[in-house]
Order: C-alpha cells, then structure tokens, then sequence
C-alpha cells in the first residue's frame, strides 16, 4: 500500500513539472504577436497551476488612441462572469440564513410574472422562464443610458415569462439582474458595497469592483474590427448589474477562481451547488470538458470586451482570457493555450495579406450563387484584402492563406478559388458548398 502512494505521489509531481516543461511559451508568444500584428485580438492571457504561474502574455493595446499596451494591471469588463461573482454572493447570503434556493421570489419582485412558482435557486441556473431583456428589440437603443431598480424591474416584468419555471432552462440576464437587486434587499446595501464586504475585501483583490474604473485608473477602451479598430459604445453598467457590470484585472480574476474552487469563499457543500448542472446549466458555472478532462468556466462579452475563464479541478488548472478587442474565434484561442498546457499539437494561422497585390485578387473579384444555397455572395478588394458579403448581411473581410485561399478566422468559413472555372468553395466546419461566378 506504501509502494503504491510513492507511485501516484511520483506521477502526480511529474505532471506538475511536465505542464510547465512543456508549455511551449516561445510559441504561444509568437502565436499572440501574430494575432495582434494581424488585427486579431488584443488583451491578457494567464495560465496557474498549484501557486505557480504557467504562462502569461499581454498583446496589443489597452488603449489604441493614447497608445497604452495592454500590461498584467489593465482592468477589464467580464460581462457575464460577474454571474459567477453574483451566485457565489447569493450562496453566501444561503449559508448566512438570510435566504433559501426553494424560496419563491414573490416578496421581493411581485410584478414578475410567475413570481409565486419561481424560485432563487431557478434564477440562478436560469430555469425561471423570465425572458432576457438584452433580447428586446429596443435594447441598443438605451443600453448606454442609466437605469435604476425600477425602470429595471418594469422593463424585465414587461418582457414576461418564456415558460412555466422549471420545466427548462434558457439562458436570460434577467436572472441576474434581479438577483442583484434582490441581494441588496436582504443585505439593505448597494450591489457594489455586497462585493466589497464579501469576496473583494477578503480576498485582497486590488483591482475588482462593480462599476466602471476609478478616475485614476488606465483608461481601458473596447473595440470592433471594421477594416480598422473602432471605439465601441459603452453599455452603462447600472442595467446589467451583477448580471455583466464587474471589473476586474486578470490576476484578480485567477485569485477569485481558484479561492472560489478552494472552498475560500463559500463552503464545500455550496459550491456543489454552484456546480451541479440541471439541463447543462450550474448557478454561475458550466460543466465543460477538453482532451477528456473537466473543466467548470464561463465566460462574458459585453460591448467590444470578452472573458473566459476555466477551472481543471483534477489538474487544479486555471487558465483566463480577458479582452478588449477580438476579431478572431476566441474557441481556437482557448483551444490553442490548453492545446499547449496540456501537450497537444497547435498551428499558428497563416495570414499572407501583406503577400497579395491588388492585381492578385481580380480574378475573384465578381457576384457568386450557388445551385445548393439561396445565398448570394458579393466577392470585392480594398487594395490588398478580400471582402465578402452574403446578400443581406454584413462585410466580412478576409485573410489570405494563399493567392486563391482565403478564411474568415472569427467564424471559420474558408473561401477557395478556382479561376479557370469561374468557381468557389465556401467551407465552414464539415460543409462546403460551390459557388459559381455570375
């Protein structure tokens, strides 16, 4: 029995060493510098296993305009993670006896419609039928505006109920939203006060709060690619609440993760809680699985800023990605940095613009439909760069892999000409279909 732990305690340390051993940092640098040299992805990027730092990269800038590069200390909107801050805050107030997860919503939030069936615990794994009001058709119209409890409220009972509670689940940022407000009622402070007192503070994280930066804080911008990066519009973060309105730095976000799977902020049988999955959704956690292995993640987008976070129990592996401007699929980037972590092979994409004349992308130039799809496709050039654009849809601007191959990183459609036929392939996953110059 003795002879057996040695063993396991030998391979339990030689995968420790190995995942670091075999990080292959020099290439996730060069991947990274290509992706920022490329308009593909700006922000920051940490991988931590058992106290120790992995891996960590910072490309591009923070902010474009002042020429600010992105560095460890910027401060980035999480958008949707801040639910996984809201459920732990919301088990906390469980623990506390100040709530139930079989408490019905009916005191707090009476205009909702099925307030009476709904509970807490179906607010948190998003099983309360409550429609998501970022849904509404009106919503960019007022997303930037200031928004109080109130008007918050009407807008999301307005919306009413998608289903009978409990019979699904359906992802909705109502349910967050009014758990925000519904922590302030059991605790009579703010959201942001709540955080503060009851995960920020504990755990010494300098640069967390709900809310936008401090005055004396980096400005951070988030962008959308359009030929250029562009400056986007700012949700103002009293709608999403503790719904998507935390910021936070990417070593505040690795602490939390890995105090949270700790049992540092809430007890062993909470965070069971959190991450039992009904229907594919926990309170605040996904289940989700790489190379056979469980991770529990989730992740955010708000305005031009995106985030992941995932969390390897058995590996006691972290990796997070927090971003200012994307234009590119953040899956592959996901998979590339676990590809490398966990010792599989990974390529670095091929982006041969500054390859092509002009003159080589006449040929493709032209009106494509194809005899399998409705969809006509409008083939053009700005100088050096291809752009298509499905009837009806938005420019899409693409990247050479070769004179007559050409893919669409973000959403993984390739295009391959052959002139001499006046055709073209459209790929995108398993499908292909032909098109045929008009």
């Amino acid at each position: 029995m003795r002879y057996k732990i040695i063993l396991s305690l030998l391979a339990f340390l030689n995968v420790q060493v190995c995942f670091s051993q075999n990080l292959h940092k020099e290439k996730l640098d060069s991947y990274f510098n290509s992706l920022a040299a490329n308009n593909k992805f700006m922000g920051n990027i940490l991988v931590y296993q058992r106290g120790k730092q992995l891996y960590s990269f910072s490309p591009g800038y923070s902010n474009i305009e002042k020429k600010i590069k992105s560095n460890k200390n910027t401060s980035y909107r999480i958008g949707s993670i801040s639910k996984t801050f809201t459920a732990t805050l919301v088990l906390k107030a469980v623990e506390e006896g100040k709530i139930t997860l079989n408490q019905s919503i009916q005191t707090f939030f009476p205009s909702i419609e099925n307030a009476d069936k709904i509970t807490i615990g179906q607010l948190l794994n998003h099983h309360s039928g409550i429609r998501n009001f970022t849904g509404n058709a009106d919503f960019m119209k007022w997303h930037t505006q200031p928004k109080n409890e109130k008007e918050m409220t009407a807008i999301i009972a307005a919306g009413k109920s998608s289903f009978e509670p409990g019979t699904k689940a359906q992802y909705s940022n109502s349910n967050y939203v009014l758990l925000s407000y519904l922590l302030s009622h059991i605790y009579q402070k703010p959201y942001a006060a709540i955080l503060d007192e009851k995960i920020v503070k504990p755990l010494g994280l300098k640069h967390t709060q709900f809310g936008d930066k401090k005055d004396n804080e980096e400005t951070v911008n988030s962008y959308t690619y359009e030929s250029s990066w562009n400056k986007t519009e700012e949700t103002h973060l009293s709608i999403p609440m503790g719904a998507g309105g935390i910021t936070l730095t990417i070593k505040d976000l690795n602490e939390f993760v890995n105090k949270l799977f700790s049992g540092k902020i809430i007890s062993k049988k909470m965070l069971t809680e959190m991450k039992t999955q009904t229907d594919n959704y926990g309170m605040g956690l996904f289940e989700m699985h790489f190379d056979k292995k469980t991770a529990y993640s989730h992740d955010g987008k708000i305005d031009g800023y995106n985030s992941i976070f995932y969390y390897f129990p058995a590996e006691e592996l972290t990796y997070v990605l927090l971003s200012n401007a994307e234009n590119y699929n953040l899956n592959d980037i996901s998979t590339t940095v676990l590809s490398s972590v966990f010792r599989l092979p990974f390529e670095i994409p091929i982006f041969n613009n500054d390859k092509l004349m002009p003159s080589d992308l006449l040929p493709h130039v032209g009106l494509y439909a194809s005899t399998d799809s409705p969809l006509i496709i409008t083939i053009s050039q700005k100088d050096n760069v291809l752009q298509a654009q499905p009837k009806g849809q938005q420019l899409f601007v693409m990247d050479a892999i070769s004179n007559d191959k050409f893919k669409h990183y973000k959403s993984g459609v390739t295009l391959e000409f052959t002139p001499l036929t006046s055709q073209m392939m459209m790929k995108q996953g398993n499908k292909s279909l032909i098109f045929t110059k008009q």
